[in-house]
């Protein structure tokens, strides 16, 4: 299984796509053992969204799109939901 996953910096509000076989382990690369490139900058990181693929070429196809125009409309609909969701979360904690 190959999956196209979604990142939101905490510090910055931006958001990363890419697309892996091991999600938890690009997490923590782009968390803790990456040293150059955009998500160091950016750092810490939450996976707001993951979706799976058959395969690699399949994933590669949604990255891609979800990089363009129309798609950037999808991020930003994944990034208000996840948003709404951890402020709900922290409601129901008071």
């Amino acid at each position: 299984m190959w999956y196209v996953y979604v990142l939101l910096s905490q510090t910055s509000g931006k958001t990363y796509v890419g697309y892996s076989n091991n999600v938890e382990r690009r997490l923590q690369e782009h968390n803790v053992t990456e040293t150059s490139g955009f998500t160091l900058r950016y750092r810490p990181w939450d996976l707001i969204w993951k979706e799976a693929h058959e395969s690699k070429q399949e994933a590669l196809k949604r990255e891609k799109f979800l990089k363009t125009g129309r798609g950037r409309d999808e991020l930003k609909i994944i990034k208000e939901n996840y948003l709404k969701g951890a402020v709900s979360a922290a409601a129901e904690k008071d």
